[in-house]
């Protein structure tokens, strides 16, 4: 017995247990409710819809809607005139069964809101809704995903890990790399040094976590270790608990060198055999971040490591969108001045060919 011998020894564990049960149950319901409230703003969009379909109702009779029934239900905030076209619009794009048996259905009724303005295609917005179910993500970090493309750029990094992780598990870890990863929180308006570059990914460390993608824990900047005497750092160290493994991150400023492949493998080679327990954890792999690349050049470089590794672009660039559109790329500076000098070379040549003549 404790607390002066009125309560049994194992109250507070069973206390705790029961806290939890009513706290799922909680989450459960509000799930349900939530469900329930999606689904009457469909069958009221598809309401309407039929109407217009079948008799040719305007916008003024939805107007006319959302006065009376927020007359009727003055409690509820959802019969905005907006609101009811947006019903009108989710029960257009999404049959009624997907929020019965889809993400979509468990999604708070802004984030589907935010899935109707910000994508064109279904496909995308069932990927997002997924993502967004299965990682909790709230309004803001989804519309962040969104903007930065994050279906098109996660599991697009070039890697090795086909030819050096055991079949499913190099598809778990591809889905772990991005490309190009978008640091533009950083604020930074210059290329920067590497520790430079390193100190500025760490003072946001939870806007870097959340780019890196779901389930990264950081374990050190700077790792160091040491090999019979000599010295190493590692830039960044991660691990992963989704998948139990530790991810290896070397920061390089400039385009990739085949080098920097050899020194990242020796790296997590070294955590491999050190850090990792073979009896829980996946195998450990690399990540390169370099700005810029040739992709025959990356494709080479893996041939040669027997370390599983990728490598992917990173971004810091500023500029709004609508400047950055019109500002050339550096591959779109460098074909210009070629097709330049190549202008050049073939007037100089006919010159010659007439002065000869």
């Amino acid at each position: 017995m404790s607390d002066s011998g009125l309560l049994p020894d194992d109250y507070r564990d069973f206390l705790e247990h029961l806290k939890s049960q009513v706290r799922q149950a909680r989450i459960r319901a509000s799930r349900v409710v939530n469900t329930e409230l999606l689904l009457l703003y469909w069958d009221i969009g598809r309401a309407i819809l039929d109407r217009q379909a079948a008799e040719g109702w305007g916008s003024k009779v939805i107007d006319r809607l959302a006065v009376d029934l927020r007359s009727e239900f003055p409690e509820m905030r959802g019969f905005s005139r907006s609101n009811l076209h947006y019903m009108r619009k989710v029960a257009a794009e999404w049959p009624r069964s997907a929020f019965v048996q889809q993400s979509v259905g468990q999604l708070p009724w802004g984030h589907v809101l935010l899935l109707i303005d910000r994508l064109d295609d279904q496909a995308s917005r069932d990927w997002y809704a997924a993502a967004a179910f299965e990682h909790g993500w709230s309004r803001n970090v989804l519309m962040h995903q969104i903007r930065n493309r994050l279906d098109q750029r996660i599991g697009a990094a070039p890697s090795n890990f086909t030819e050096h992780l055991p079949a499913g598990d190099s598809d778990l870890a591809q889905q772990l790399v991005r490309d190009p990863y978008v640091f533009d929180f950083l604020d930074l308006t210059d290329r920067v040094a590497e520790r430079e570059l390193e100190a500025a990914l760490m003072a946001r460390l939870e806007r870097f976590l959340l780019e890196l993608g779901h389930g990264f824990a950081f374990v050190g900047r700077q790792y160091h270790f040491d090999v019979n005497g000599d010295d190493f750092y590692i830039d960044l160290l991660f691990f992963n608990w989704v998948q139990s493994r530790f991810v290896v991150v070397e920061l390089k400023i400039g385009r990739f060198e085949p080098e920097y492949a050899g020194k990242l493998g020796f790296y997590v080679s070294w955590v491999d055999d050190n850090l990792r327990d073979h009896d829980q954890h996946a195998p450990t792999i690399g990540l390169l971040l370099c700005a810029g690349r040739n992709d025959n050049v990356v494709r080479y470089s893996l041939a040669g490591t027997t370390a599983p590794l990728a490598v992917a672009d990173y971004t810091y660039d500023t500029l709004p969108a609508p400047v950055r559109e019109l500002v050339p790329t550096d591959d779109e500076l460098a074909a210009a001045v070629g097709e330049t000098l190549t202008d050049l070379k073939e007037s100089r040549s006919s010159r010659g060919d007439a002065e000869a003549t």
